[in-house]
């Protein structure tokens, strides 16, 4: 016959939080009274220095600018996007919800003490929160990075406790929101080794390890390419490497893909662009090096480093890639159609590249961004244009190159780049664009409201644009016809993308 356990009761509950406050003031006495060797020159000053989480985005900075790489950057964003959401959760909840008193320092040597004693109740730890919440986001991203600054973490969340400011559990129950925030985090934007690269469909090519028989062609005026040239003579040796500038920039295309088994290019989206077309021309598969500022085709293929498209040459393996393409239509210039591999836009969109090509070279990609946005938005009208049989106002007119789906709030990016689908979104003139194209951007694809619309088509015709209106794609800017017609060119070209390790 069994016996039912009873249910704890309040007696029994203030017992044991009496019995771990009492173990917690004792391994404090413990930490305060405890001779740590080399410790006295560096933990006071490692704890001041995470004052404000100014430590954590010195360190950011730090791996933004050493890293060099895409994974490095997005680790420090992340990384401090962590810290921000764990110092929103300890200092608006955590803090207010449990009012523990700090220690007293009587048995804490002076030498240790801070000058400065904080004022907050102590638990949890804020240092503590903030220093896990930082190292684990840029683990989640790179786990070398991640290693690299866990010794900091730790640190600073020892420092806590070694300068008497915290008991242990405030700092242990401070890391652990700090880990916390930082998968929140990734539940909101996932990692990018969440996130499955295009697998259809799958299409073998050529395996060309070393480089053997691929010829590379590099921008030399593309944002990175430069830099990356070095990287790509060393890990393909067997390859032939060419360098131009612009203006060579077509003529060296159509040599290379003439020259060898597959068409290599290093460049930003608009160099990319021009490769895939004439690889798709000439019928050989694409090996894409991200040489840009964006590199939008590179990532959305799963390629961020040399060595990712280098693991994919070496095995051969691949994906087939549509390719959006514009038409004149009867009232447009006689000619061949345009084609774009992410995005075609009409409205502010163009103005909003000029702008930005104009001023990146001098203050930088995304603040020549954020300039142009202003400017634009703040001078421009919207344009009119015929749509789908009907004369509108739009502020914008945006197809992409297959569906873009959503990362929680940030912009989205495709996992199918074969669906055969133009990710159509128009954004309906009127009052307020900036809070209009706001308001696209939220809502993501297949949705409307009375500013803007999203819905999948395989062709849309666009006629009555004035004589000079701008067109852009891929981050190119050019002038359009009156009438065109967009659709896709299915499955047209052969690109390499590595396997996920």
């Amino acid at each position: 016959m069994s016996s039912a356990v009873p249910p704890a009761g309040p007696g029994q509950y203030r017992r044991l939080a009496g019995w771990l406050g009492t173990r917690d003031r004792a391994l404090f006495h413990t930490a305060a009274t405890r001779h740590w060797p080399g410790a006295g020159p560096v933990l006071p000053r490692l704890s001041r220095s995470a004052n404000h989480g100014v430590l954590w985005f010195g360190a950011a900075a730090g791996i933004a600018a050493m890293g060099g790489s895409t994974r490095a950057r997005r680790a420090a964003v992340r990384g401090v996007a962590s810290l921000a959401m764990a110092s929103a959760v300890v200092n608006t909840i955590g803090k207010r919800s449990v009012r523990r008193t700090r220690p007293i320092l009587d048995a804490v040597p002076v030498m240790r003490q801070l000058k400065r004693q904080p004022v907050t109740t102590s638990f949890p730890s804020g240092h503590a929160a903030s220093a896990a919440a930082f190292a684990t986001g840029v683990a989640l991203e790179s786990r070398s990075w991640g290693a690299a600054v866990a010794p900091l973490a730790v640190g600073v969340a020892a420092s806590r406790v070694y300068t008497g400011v915290h008991y242990p559990s405030d700092v242990l129950i401070g890391a652990a929101l700090g880990v916390g925030a930082a998968f929140a985090v990734r539940g909101l934007v996932p990692t990018r080794d969440q996130l499955p690269a295009p697998g259809r469909p799958h299409t073998d090519a050529p395996k060309l390890p070393g480089g053997q028989d691929l010829v590379v062609v590099v921008n030399r005026a593309s944002g990175s390419a430069a830099a990356k040239t070095a990287l790509v003579r060393d890990a393909l040796p067997l390859a032939d490497v060419v360098e131009c500038d612009p203006d060579e920039l077509l003529p060296a295309l159509e040599k290379a893909a003439q020259a060898g088994q597959a068409l290599g290019i290093c460049g930003g989206d608009g160099t990319v662009n021009r490769a895939a077309v004439i690889a798709s021309r000439h019928g050989v598969p694409l090996a894409v090096f991200p040489g840009g500022t964006l590199n939008h085709f590179a990532y959305d293929l799963g390629i961020e480093e040399v060595h990712d498209t280098c693991r994919a040459l070496a095995s051969g393996d691949a994906v087939k890639v549509d390719l959006g393409r514009f038409t004149p239509g009867p009232g447009g210039p006689a000619g061949e159609p345009g084609y774009f591999l992410n995005t075609f836009s009409l409205g502010v969109y163009p103005e909003l590249v000029r702008i930005r090509e104009r001023w990146s070279p001098r203050i930088g990609g995304w603040p020549a961004g954020v300039l142009a946005a202003a400017k634009v938005l703040s001078s421009e009208r919207p344009l009119r244009a015929e749509f789908r049989g009907h004369d509108r106002a739009l502020w914008l007119l945006f197809a992409g190159n297959g569906m873009y789906q959503r990362m929680g709030p940030t912009p989205g990016r495709r996992f199918d780049l074969a669906d055969g689908l133009l990710d159509v979104r128009v954004v309906h003139g009127g009052r307020l664009p900036g809070l209009r194209l706001l308001a696209a951007a939220l809502a993501g694809p297949l949705s409307r409201s009375p500013v803007h619309a999203a819905e999948r088509l395989r062709r849309v015709r666009i006629a009555g644009l004035a004589p000079g209106t701008p067109l852009a794609f891929d981050g190119e800017v050019t002038e359009a016809p009156s009438e065109l017609w967009i659709d896709k060119a299915d499955e047209a070209l052969t690109v390499y993308r590595p396997l996920p390790l």
